[in-house]
């Protein structure tokens, strides 16, 4: 019988392929020493109610205390949930993340006065205060948006009781979390070669990529039927998260929970809604595409476990993490030496946890307090689609030394909106790279087809997955239970939508939305969509532009939060306002589909 393929234990995993999270805390009870001094610190809080008003210095001595005290709180928070992801079934940990949540939500309790407090002070001698030459400045942005949200802000009795729920309201996001990363199991299968080998989160993706279809169609069902075995749990799951945005909505006085999550960044209902009705419009392209690979793939039926697979069968492109980091490196130069200095600093010092390991939470993301670094999690893999996945996570990494290095502690940190233009960016400039380099056809091929592949899953699967957000959440606003069945079936006519009929909408597709942990974070997704967007018209001026192109990026990834995200954007050359950065991309994306039928149909 072949050997199953198993996953290293932590403690197997080299020392340089994991991250310095000792650059947070040395020892655990350095951690437990920030957290008691907290939890004490924190109680000071309370004898500045009633005194904010005062003066502008009594204000900015406040805001300069609750910086440091946040500051702290940041690096207990992420300290205690990174060295959890490194190994999700380590119960200390777990412990750790359960008392850095408490404090942290007692700690938005403290908080919970200010905002009303401040509301409270008449607006003219708000912005008397604001005047003073003391400090207060660096706050000018932060006062200015309590203003905005001036109708959304409550009592202050109120506002310590929705702090006070605030722990008891990220249960469905913890529930799937353990849930995904600890407890579901899935099937062994056999791989191209003969080799047992389990399926997890980081195996899938390459899975889907094999050559041979019965691999693909086994990894395929295999997922889907693991989590169709608890198909009731997971929309439960997921419905108490939505009625969970609905309640607070409604609290806050917001015409829906999509606005309500929209304003946090001051980005209009339009940009939401345009980016659908933009891909709406052309998708035809997807379409287009999916005709193109059934060709190419010479199926009779093409299934939705066919859609991964490179159409290119002769390229064969194994890349291993040193090659991976090379290739990023030689595709980013057009962002200058400084850019490319950051990123080897973050090759050479521990910024990165590399491989998968026994328990490790799965995919990939970037993370780190304010005065160490960043931090990226991925769970590598020797394929193409994880270079990128590099390139796409030292983009964020990068955002944010840049952000920390420029701004102050209370515009430092960015928001979504923005976050994932830097990341996506990064891809872009690193394709058009690798397609400037190649002058082999196949290979060529293989690359557009990699690009087109980005915009299937960035563009048009995101903006499905937005899609599917803001159907899932009008039907609760509007009373209706999301059932599994529900859900299943509003899930299956978005990919009817999405992907046209030269595809089977295999039923095993119905059960996706319940292993997307974005879900969790509540129209989170979009981003993905519209940050792509902005990302290729960036990199087009990066590429076409030169240095002036450069250093208008530069400004904007230094630019944290000191504007609204869409000021930002208009800052380095795009208005996301509208719908032409979506319209110009989807443009690039039929240049491409003319230059893989012209190679290979």
């Amino acid at each position: 019988m072949a050997n199953v393929a198993k996953l290293p234990k932590r403690n197997e995993v080299e020392q340089k392929y994991k991250w310095a999270i000792e650059d947070i805390y040395k020892t655990d009870e350095d951690w437990q020493n920030d957290y008691n001094f907290l939890s004490e610190e924190m109680k000071k809080l309370s004898s500045y109610k009633g005194k904010l008003g005062e003066s502008a210095d009594t204000l900015v001595t406040f805001l300069k205390f609750t910086d440091e005290l946040s500051k702290k709180a940041e690096k207990i928070i992420i300290y205690a949930n990174q060295k959890s992801h490194e190994d999700t079934t380590n119960s200390t940990y777990q412990n750790l993340v359960s008392k850095a949540s408490t404090l942290s939500v007692a700690f938005s309790s403290q908080f919970s006065f200010v905002e009303p407090e401040l509301l409270s002070i008449p607006e003219e001698q708000l912005e008397e205060l604001m005047k003073s030459k003391n400090g207060i400045e660096v706050y000018d942005k932060y006062l200015h948006d309590i203003l905005r949200k001036k109708e959304h802000i409550l009592s202050p009795e109120m506002e310590e009781l929705l702090a006070d729920v605030g722990e008891m309201a990220e249960t469905p996001d913890n529930i799937f979390s353990m849930f995904n990363n600890a407890d579901i199991k899935f099937p062994e299968i056999e791989d191209e070669d003969g080799n047992k080998v389990e399926i997890t989160h980081g195996r899938y993706s390459n899975l889907m990529q094999s050559k041979n279809r019965r691999v693909r169609k086994e990894t395929f069902e295999g997922i889907y039927s693991s989590y169709g075995k608890y198909k009731n749990t997971l929309a439960a799951t997921y419905h108490a998260n939505v009625k969970k945005e609905a309640f607070f909505a409604k609290a806050r006085k917001y015409p829906s929970s999509l606005e309500m999550r929209l304003s946090e960044g001051n980005i209009p209902k339009t940009v939401y809604t345009n980016l659908i009705e933009a891909v709406h419009d052309n998708m035809s392209l997807m379409y287009r595409y999916v005709a193109l690979r059934k060709k190419l793939l010479k199926l009779d039926e093409l299934h939705m476990y066919d859609l991964y697979t490179p159409i290119v069968a002769d390229v064969d492109m194994k890349i291993n993490y040193e090659e991976a980091k090379q290739m990023v490196l030689d595709g980013l130069k057009p962002l200058g030496e400084r850019y490319q200095g950051i990123l080897r600093e973050g090759y050479d010092n521990g910024w990165i946890d590399v491989y998968e390991n026994e328990g490790k939470r799965s995919g990939a993301y970037s993370w780190g307090p304010y005065g160490t670094h960043p931090y990226v999690l991925l769970n590598y893999q020797d394929d193409l689609n994880n270079v990128f996945t590099l390139a796409h996570e030292m983009g964020h990494a990068i955002h944010s030394y840049s952000s920390d290095e420029t701004q102050p502690y209370i515009n430092a940190e960015y928001l979504i909106f923005v976050a994932e233009v830097a990341s996506t960016c990064n891809e872009a400039l690193l394709m058009q790279h690798l397609l400037s380099k190649t002058e082999d056809k196949y290979q060529k091929a293989y690359l557009i087809n990699y690009f087109l592949e980005q915009f299937k899953s960035t563009l048009f699967r995101q903006t499905m997955f937005a899609e599917f957000e803001m159907i899932t959440h009008n039907m609760v606003a509007e009373g209706e239970a999301l059932t599994a069945d529900s859900l299943c079936e509003v899930y299956h006519k978005l990919n009817e939508l999405y992907f046209g009929k030269d595809i089977v909408i295999d039923k095993d597709i119905d059960m996706e939305w319940s292993r997307i942990p974005h879900f969790y974070t509540p129209f989170y997704v979009y981003q993905y969509a519209t940050g792509y967007s902005a990302a290729i018209a960036l990199s087009t001026k990066i590429l076409e532009e030169g240095q002036s192109a450069v250093d208008a990026y530069m400004g904007f990834l230094q630019g944290g939060s000191s504007k609204d995200p869409i000021d930002l954007l208009k800052g380095a050359g795009v208005d996301m306002a509208t719908k032409e950065p979506i319209n110009d991309a989807l443009k690039v994306m039929s240049k491409l589909l003319d230059e893989m039928e012209e190679l290979l149909a």
